[in-house]
């Protein structure tokens, strides 16, 4: 789509000069991010060559510089090292290469070799699932990893991050842990040998994040003065790599070097397709979080430049690309953020950048790899642990997340410490199970609260289907109840009658000096002849969802409000009108009061056409929004329990008085809106009903 419209004159210098830039960070990035993966930084050239060349013809972003990612990587490296420890190479002679964090020897060959196949495995099975993603036009699931539970995840790991990378910055010799509380193990080991800190990798590895740092906010906080980023990790690595060659590091002060980059590319190798039920589970998160890294960064560059991602070609296009790198030995790839973001600012306008950046990598892996041998391991991981502050600054969004929504804020903080704790595959699945309850804890109706939506057109044809999920919403039928009550009320009237109940205001006892179990009954009288009353002129107060002194089976109700969400009805014809009024009254017999929320604005005068309104059936049971419905309907409640008729008529009458003054007020000039704005907030804040606000605002 972009090629054949590609503007030569006008972006290929810039994407030039782009890809000159990105390419070298590539470069960098790639041997340090090899050190996540535990396999030889040489690979982490391969990782960040090979998935270019598939993106290039099948990606939609223009500006997402492709190849390894810090999380990614880390999450690669943890399969890698649970299914090829150190100790299932353990040796005995002098053919041993190496030695592990107990002091036995190991063979780093066969471990590396066997880690290296692992990885490129592992890059397979993720491809085959995005390529499967992409086709079944999956690219929604990344909907459900909310920005909170990302801020956590990525947060935690780059702290997972930080540890693994410490231990080469120390150069200390610790055992590689992997699961439930790996991070926290492989802490107390790296300090209880903090004594064995190699002193030279130490200094070359805190002089790198501090130079490194210091440089990158000097690029943040002139970028609008530097027309091209300073790329110092390629300068840090340069220079590190000079004093070490030039000082003899490795042999002075032991210092641990890269020590072997082979040189060319290897032949491609099919995957042990046998790993693949070892690595399944592993291999489908990893895949998500790949692909929501870069698509959560591509479609921040697709806004900025006014184009548009496709999220499903997204999953093929790099699927298909792991799918190719996996057979080039490579491990996964998705986009680095600061890498991205030297790509774009350097100038670069379309993926021509990015194959460039790859034509510079592949000079790395041709004529340079053995330039780069001498270089410290400690400043590889050094700029790893530079690039990190982006994620850890994420920590401050928790507090503008609280103030904002409490829920959010703890998804990221739940998500956070589960990643840490748990690992970072187990952690993301007990984020997201916790997003999910969150929202499902977050919809629960209020208690006695019924909200029913309705979303086509209501007319004579489906208002039969109208009236049956109603029922089946609420769980009764409002007139089989009513006609229920009538029959219990006429038995109990009998049995009064019989002198076998009496009545009382506030209930009935069945005989005299004995409460019935069923209804809340009189304190004692003080006058024995109060119980003699006639029951037609005693208001019979009946608990209909407790146990009747009747033998009635009566359907309990257990609410006391239903609102019909009408958000999505465009019209009404007169059956449904009529039927509706029906429902309304059939509802209000029972004490259910029926409200409206979310109607359109042509519905009430359809409404006034069928003779909708009267005096039982008023408008002040409409309301704009469902949650107005919900508290004007939870003010009424209180008021019912609380508040003194006296006192209501008190303040009904301070309405109106209210009301008059509005009304009043209105020809008296254009301080209408804000007089009557502060009456409104004075009725908020007096807790009168919310339905009085749109009563006034009409007036």
């Amino acid at each position: 789509e972009w090629l054949p419209n590609y503007r030569v004159k006008e972006w290929l210098i810039s994407d030039i000069i782009s890809g000159l830039s990105t390419g070298l960070v590539a470069t960098l990035q790639g041997l340090a991010y090899a050190l996540l993966v535990a396999v030889p930084v040489g690979y982490g050239l391969y990782s960040a060559f090979f998935p270019i060349l598939t993106y290039f013809f099948l990606g939609t972003s223009r500006h997402i510089s492709v190849g390894p990612f810090p999380v990614v990587s880390l999450m690669v490296g943890s399969v890698v090292l649970s299914m090829a420890p150190d100790e299932n190479f353990l040796i005995e002679g002098s053919n041993a290469t190496g030695i592990n964090g107990t002091g036995a020897l190991i063979d780093t060959e066969s471990r590396d070799a066997e880690r290296v196949l692992i990885a490129s495995t592992l890059t397979f099975l993720v491809g085959i699932l995005q390529v499967i993603f992409g086709v079944l036009q999956i690219g929604f699931i990344v909907r459900y990893l909310a920005d909170p539970l990302v801020g956590g995840f990525t947060t935690a790991a780059a702290f997972q991050v930080l540890v693994s990378q410490l231990k080469i910055v120390l150069n200390v010799s610790t055992k590689n842990y992997n699961g439930v509380l790996s991070i926290i193990y492989t802490l107390v080991e790296t300090f209880e040998k903090i004594g064995t800190t190699n002193i030279a990798d130490l200094i070359a590895g805190l002089l790198t994040i501090f130079v490194c740092m210091v440089v990158k906010e000097i690029n943040d906080r002139f970028k609008h003065k530097i027309p091209i980023p300073i790329p110092i990790e390629v300068i840090v690595t340069i220079v590190a790599t000079g004093i070490s060659y030039a000082a003899d590091l490795e042999k002075k002060y032991n210092a641990g070097i890269v020590k072997s980059i082979p040189r060319g590319f290897l032949p491609p190798a099919p995957p042990n397709v046998s790993l693949f039920s070892q690595m399944i589970a592993a291999s489908f998160s990893i895949a998500i979080v790949a692909y929501a890294i870069a698509v959560s960064v591509g479609k921040v560059y697709a806004t900025k430049y006014d184009y548009a991602i496709d999220g499903n070609q997204e999953f093929i296009a790099f699927g298909l690309s792991n799918i190719f790198s996996g057979a080039f030995s490579c491990f996964v790839a998705t986009t680095a953020l600061s890498r991205t973001a030297v790509q774009e600012s350097t100038g670069g306008k379309t993926q021509v950048a990015g194959i460039i950046s790859a034509g510079i990598v592949l000079i790395s892996i041709v004529a340079l790899g053995k330039l780069l041998e001498p270089l410290q391991k400690s400043v590889l991981a050094a700029v790893v642990i530079a690039n990190l502050k982006g994620m850890f600054m994420q920590v401050f969004d928790v507090p503008r997340l609280w103030r904002q929504n409490k829920v959010d804020a703890m998804i990221w903080v739940f998500t956070c410490i589960a990643s840490i704790i748990l690992g970072l595959d187990l952690g993301l699945l007990a984020g997201l199970l916790f997003g999910l309850l969150t929202v499902v804890l977050r919809v629960i109706e209020p208690e006695g609260v019924k909200i029913l939506k309705f979303s086509s057109p209501i007319f004579y044809a489906n208002i039969d289907g109208l009236k049956s999920s109603l029922k089946s919403t609420v769980g009764f039928d409002a007139v089989k109840v009513y006609n229920k009550r009538l029959k219990a009320l006429r038995k109990i009237q009998k049995l009064i009658k019989k002198g076998k109940l009496k009545a009382t205001k506030n209930g009935i006892i069945s005989e005299p000096g004995i409460n019935n179990e069923a209804f809340e009954t009189d304190e004692e009288p003080e006058d024995n002849q109060d119980l003699q009353v006639p029951t037609k002129e005693v208001e019979i107060q009946v608990d209909w969802n407790s146990e009747l002194p009747v033998k009635v089976n009566i359907p309990k109700v257990p609410i006391h409000s239903l609102i019909l969400d009408f958000g999505a009805v465009t019209f009404l014809d007169i059956v449904a009108v009529r039927s509706i009024k029906t429902i309304i009254k059939e509802f209000e017999r029972i004490d259910v009061r029926v409200y409206f929320a979310s109607y359109q604005d042509n519905l009430i005068s359809q409404l006034e056409r069928g003779a909708f309104f009267d005096d039982t059936v008023r408008k002040d049971i409409f309301f704009l929004t469902v949650h107005d419905a919900v508290l004007y309907i939870r003010n009424q409640m209180t008021y019912s329990d609380n508040q003194d008729p006296i006192f209501e008529k008190v303040r009904i009458s301070i309405c109106k008085d209210l009301l008059h003054s509005v009304a009043f007020k209105a020809f008296k000039g254009p301080s209408l809106e804000k007089w009557s704005y502060n009456v409104l907030l004075s009725f908020h804040h007096n807790s009168f009903p919310s339905n009085h606000y749109y009563s006034i605002m009409n007036k």
